[in-house]
């Protein structure tokens, strides 16, 4: 299936991009969340990356429900998404595929 690939290609890039970003900046991450809701128009770009992310938790909640797991299965990915957003429910499509693929037909 095309769609782990594509979603493993963007993980790690983002990723790296992400760390190598990080590892430049002349403040923290907390430093740069607070400087972005700090004016309506780079608010507002915040307030609609975090309305995608809790509708892509919503979403990696209801797929584990579906396929039998807890709630606790998808903290871990709750957690990146609240920090990095994408990195979340990347890193869960790149799980959930290749455990998908792992497992024989039933």
């Amino acid at each position: 299936m095309l769609r782990p690939s594509i979603a493993l290609a963007a993980l790690l890039g983002f990723s790296l991009y992400t760390l190598a970003t990080m590892l430049m900046a002349e403040q923290s991450l907390m430093a740069f969340g607070l400087e972005l809701i700090s004016r309506p128009d780079t608010a507002q770009v915040v307030i609609d990356l975090y309305l995608m992310a809790v509708l892509a938790c919503v979403w990696m909640y209801r797929d584990a429900r579906g396929r039998g797991r807890s709630l606790a299965s998808v903290l871990p990915y709750f957690l990146l998404t609240a920090v990095f957003v994408s990195v979340g429910p990347l890193l869960y499509i790149v799980v959930n595929q290749c455990s998908r693929r792992a497992q024989p037909p039933v």
